[in-house]
């Protein structure tokens, strides 16, 4: 064999084995991409499973509900009107208000001794239903951060102990936009008879004060827990901002559930929209669990508040 043909010969070999070990090399980085991608936690809006075999019809049942619930959705419709709404708002914001300091975990045990008498699923104490919320997200996988959302979403039921509150009525129940039609879709609705802004020209049109398209920011939902711990955790913790809607809508049954004033949303309310619906099975479904140990989850969630309470105390 002449010596030119030998060196061609070892030439192309070379570049082949060159060739393989770079497509080696490509096809190790492509499974180091995939591991990697597999061992990520699920995303925040996959579908919940931890209640995939509930019987979902067995939750809101305000048809069979007790009189306390209904008599507590009576006096919530007949008094949330844009004038208490104004009022409280002012109250909150006033620079006067003493702001008590507790962290997160104190609030949650200041919290217990208050039964909603808006929800006819559960008689269980705060702490053990923002348990079950918290862990049947962290038994899917969810990030951290919805974890600790599910765990703090009612806190603001605390105003109820403290921010002047005249009573569970401006406090928990489902919210609804107050200086607009009150949408035939709210639990009830025959008892916004004795809300005196259902006879007002204005409040009782369908956009009301609102324009169409103006965004769900700037449209004044019922005074509650949901408003007042929005404004609480924007301010003092590092939680997205799916989070604080997961907080300032989660009550807001109309709008995620029925479908109603969506007239009224602008484009980012799509995405808060979706974040809301991704956190709902958690906050509804998880009341049927089974008791969470509050001992043996401590540790584990005092360290996720500090992850996003880096203050620790927090200003209420």
């Amino acid at each position: 064999m002449a010596p030119s043909a030998t060196y061609d010969y070892e030439e192309h070999a070379g570049r082949a084995l060159e060739e393989i070990s770079d497509a080696i090399d490509e096809v190790n980085v492509l499974k180091d991409k995939a591991k990697k991608r597999s061992q990520l936690p699920p995303a925040y809006d996959e579908a919940s499973q931890f209640d995939a075999a509930k019987d979902k019809t067995q939750f809101r049942q305000y048809e069979t509900a007790c009189d306390r619930v209904r008599n507590f959705y009576r006096e919530q419709h007949e008094k949330q009107t844009v004038a208490y709404n104004l009022a409280a708002r002012a109250r909150f914001n006033s620079p006067s208000r003493a702001r008590p300091e507790l962290t997160v975990w104190e609030a949650m045990e200041r919290l217990d001794a208050l039964v909603d008498d808006s929800d006819p699923d559960t008689e269980l104490g705060q702490i053990q239903h923002l348990l079950q919320s918290a862990e049947a997200i962290r038994r899917d996988g969810k990030p951290r951060w919805m974890q600790l959302t599910g765990l703090i979403h009612d806190l603001g039921k605390l105003m109820l102990f403290f921010d002047g509150a005249e009573g569970q009525w401006d406090v928990v129940g489902d919210t609804f936009p107050v200086g607009c039609a009150f949408d035939e879709r709210i639990i009830y609705h025959d008892t916004f008879a004795g809300n005196p802004d259902s006879r007002d020209p204005v409040y009782s049109s369908k956009f009301g004060i609102y324009e169409k398209g103006c965004g769900l920011d700037n449209v004044m939902l019922s005074w509650g827990h949901d408003e007042y711990l929005y404004h609480v955790v924007r301010e003092q913790s590092t939680l997205p901002p799916e989070a604080l809607a997961m907080i300032r809508y989660h009550s807001f049954y109309p709008w995620h559930k029925e479908g109603a004033y969506t007239e009224l949303m602008e484009d980012k309310d799509w995405e808060m929209l979706k974040a809301v619906r991704a956190f709902n099975p958690y906050d509804l479904y998880s009341k049927s669990d089974g008791l969470p140990s509050i001992e043996e989850l401590k540790p584990y969630y005092l360290e996720l508040i500090d992850e996003f309470f880096p203050q620790k105390v927090v200003k209420w």
